[in-house]
């Protein structure tokens, strides 16, 4: 068996991945590759939860505030620029770790992801607007003509999904569909997966307090900083969007905070049924689970 191992540490937001991933890397001496695609825009650091300098301290970070909110980055370029990192940190130590709650990134990296064409600037500029001047129902007919077949299958109410499978069709001339070969792809290293998980009650706790303290570190600020960008889709993100309606008037600060919380815990859900699926996740309480034990999963 190839000693290489990449330890994956996964659950849903609020959960503790960062704290436990500080204490897997500092007994092993090892970096953190993160795989939460919202924290690799630095612009929003407190809505993310990112990790602090002072954790930045305590383990090399990578992919933290590496990207600006108008930079295009995808699953697929993840999973290349993650292949390419483990390429030289393997070459230090027989461990990596990778920690994150988005749940696409985290399969690119462990499973693969198809080869889909990127989309240039010009044709995801010309999608946006048709998508905020027509709205998502002429976006789904569109899509209902172009792909039947994708169209049967996607999420209705899922505007990226929608607009991205446009994107491809409108780009290439082809289906969406053709593209998708949903093909595992073999790694040159063994993968470990670890998800953490809480009670309900103890997590939907921890999401409701974690909100008040990003609140008390400033994110109305952070997010009225951003406000004039807040069609870039790395700003269609539970706490900037409800904030967003707080400056319109739609909504009072007070709503506000309720609203990102409740989205918050639905959003933590669809977290777990992704991961739910993946029988490879060996799944621990944060508190109960000690470097020790994954040694002995290694």
């Amino acid at each position: 068996m190839n000693s290489r191992t990449l330890i994956v540490l996964v659950g849903p937001t609020g959960v503790g991945k960062t704290d436990v991933s500080l204490r897997i890397a500092e007994h092993y001496g090892i970096p953190v590759i993160n795989a939460d695609s919202r924290q690799m825009y630095a612009e929003i650091p407190i809505g993310t939860a990112a990790p602090t300098m002072e954790q930045q301290r305590r383990a090399k970070h990578y992919f933290v505030g590496t990207l600006h909110l108008a930079d295009y980055y995808n699953a697929s370029m993840f999973e290349n620029d993650v292949l390419s990192l483990l390429g030289r940190l393997f070459e230090k130590s027989y461990i990596a770790l990778m920690s994150g709650g988005s749940m696409m990134y985290i399969d690119a990296v462990c499973k693969g992801i198809d080869d889909i064409p990127t989309v240039d600037a010009t044709t995801r500029d010309v999608m946006r607007r048709r998508y905020e001047e027509e709205g998502l129902d002429a976006m789904r007919d569109e899509l209902r003509r172009l792909d039947p077949e994708y169209y049967e299958t996607v999420d209705k109410n899922n505007h990226k999904r929608i607009v991205h499978a446009l994107e491809i069709c409108v780009m290439t001339g082809k289906t969406y569909t053709s593209f998708r070969k949903n093909e595992r792809k073999q790694r040159p290293f063994n993968i470990v997966k670890i998800g953490l998980t809480r009670e309900r009650s103890e997590l939907y706790d921890r999401i409701n307090r974690r909100v008040d303290a990003m609140i008390s570190a400033g994110l109305v600020d952070e997010a009225r900083g951003v406000y004039p960008q807040r069609g870039l889709n790395a700003l269609n993100t539970v706490g900037y969007k409800q904030l967003f309606e707080y400056f319109d008037g739609r909504y009072s600060l007070e709503e506000a905070v309720r609203c990102i919380k409740r989205d918050t815990r639905i959003y933590c859900r669809k977290q777990y049924t992704w991961f739910k699926r993946d029988e490879d996740i060996r799944w621990s309480h944060p508190d109960e689970l000690n470097v020790a034990e994954i040694a002995a999963r290694l």
